[in-house]
């Protein structure tokens, strides 16, 4: 994905402005919330999820061209639950593949990658960006048995200003997200992003999400 040049005062209108791509960056930082993390098999607090407006959302382009190459990983099952019922093995689950891919694979730009701006794929050979951490824990999540229908690809703004991929898990405590910046899983609420549009549950259509504001969220070790 594409990433906006540090230091442009404009970032935040540039991207809001063009939702056809999410760039994408990588921070090694930690947020306070690892460095508080919860003992693995304990459930996260109950919080309500992200709401969706009434207007669909035209999906990024790269995502088009993935589901052109892989109709499989995109196709929608309306007989599969839209979110999971949260259990403590559940949750082990999902706080492990998170971990695990964003450790198993090293960050590289789509540029330095593909030669191409923007392109979403599964990482095969070790490199990927934002996106490519989140379908590869997708898929992963999917093998385990969790319904495909309920882990949703998400576009958001960072702290920083900048387009991001991150993965949206909606559960019956709500919506948690999984992220290639840290090996916590939080709800979307406390991420400190703010939510543009994720894929829809009903077909192919994308869902907007208004620019829902998470709450800042303290960092450590930046």
């Amino acid at each position: 994905m594409r990433q906006t040049p540090p230091g442009r005062a404009n970032a935040r209108v540039s991207f809001t402005t063009r939702l056809g791509f999410a760039a994408c960056t990588v921070t090694l930082g930690l947020l306070a919330a690892d460095v508080q993390a919860r003992p693995t098999g304990t459930l996260p607090s109950s919080s309500p999820g992200v709401g969706i407006t009434d207007h669909a959302a035209r999906p990024t382009m790269a995502w088009v061209h993935f589901c052109e190459r892989m109709p499989a990983e995109c196709a929608v099952n309306a007989s599969e639950p839209a979110m999971i019922k949260l259990t403590p093995e559940a949750w082990r689950t999902i706080v492990r593949i998170n971990r695990q891919v964003n450790r198993a694979i090293t960050a590289k730009t789509d540029v330095e990658h593909w030669g191409v701006e923007d392109r979403w794929d599964f990482a095969e050979d070790g490199y990927g960006d934002c996106e490519d951490y989140q379908l590869v824990k997708r898929k992963k999540l999917a093998e385990a048995g969790f319904p495909r229908r309920a882990l949703r690809m998400t576009v958001v703004i960072d702290e920083l200003g900048l387009g991001h991929a991150v993965m949206m898990v909606r559960t019956d405590r709500g919506d948690f997200i999984l992220d290639n910046k840290h090996d916590a899983v939080l709800p979307w609420s406390q991420t400190g992003y703010t939510y543009i549009k994720r894929e829809g549950d009903e077909g192919t259509a994308w869902a907007s999400l208004g620019g829902a504001v998470a709450s800042p969220v303290a960092t450590a070790g930046r």
